[in-house]
């Protein structure tokens, strides 16, 4: 299934872009007195003394830095450098519901894949099928679905797939689940998944 392009919230090679209420450590070299932990606010804002307020909404990490660098580099700082880490991230989240063992809301980090956001929702429950699990993405505004197959991932049929933010994961019969009925009966879930546009 295709990635989400920066529209769909998530950049090709999926840095975690920061939203409101995320918190996110911000480090100037040199200038301890200016490193803290802050908190976006709802707006998509945040404010760090001498850059005043500093707009994070939909930026990378580097891009918030580079920002950040520019507000101070005009107030007393001479050629800031500046880093930025997401401490905690409540914007970037995939749903897992189904099957598995704790359904919710978990982060996605850039390295979230199908197998992990499973394992983070602490696997499947006593009977979630493994070869009924439906991804739902929205990409360049429609709604797409892919049925994989845990098993298969597992035994290196084809790749563990990439999970991105607003992703929606369903383990077992679903709606979603049963779209796909006519397709596995014609072909079984085994040389690749299956990818279909949800009209």
């Amino acid at each position: 299934m295709p990635a989400p392009d920066r529209n769909d919230l998530t950049a090709a090679d999926r840095p975690s872009l920061i939203g409101p209420l995320d918190t996110i450590q911000v480090d100037v070299f040199n200038v301890p007195d200016l490193s803290r932990e802050v908190q976006v606010d709802a707006s998509g804002r945040i404010s760090m003394p001498l850059a005043g307020t500093v707009d994070a909404r939909g930026k990378t990490a580097e891009e918030l830095a580079r920002a950040i660098e520019a507000a101070l580099r005009g107030r007393f700082v001479r050629n800031p450098e500046v880093t930025v880490n997401i401490k905690n991230s409540v914007s970037q989240v995939v749903t897992v519901d189904g099957q598995v063992a704790e359904p919710g809301l978990y982060p996605v980090t850039n390295q979230m894949t199908l197998m992990r956001v499973i394992a983070s929702a602490k696997g499947l429950s006593e009977y979630g099928r493994q070869d009924d699990v439906v991804i739902l993405r929205t990409v360049n505004n429609r709604r797409m679905a892919a049925l994989y197959n845990l098993g298969a991932i597992r035994r290196g049929v084809y790749e563990d797939p990439a999970i991105y933010a607003n992703d929606v994961v369903v383990v077992g019969d679903s709606p979603q689940r049963r779209m796909f009925r006519d397709l596995v009966s014609l072909s079984p879930l085994l040389a690749a998944p299956l990818i279909a546009l949800v009209r």
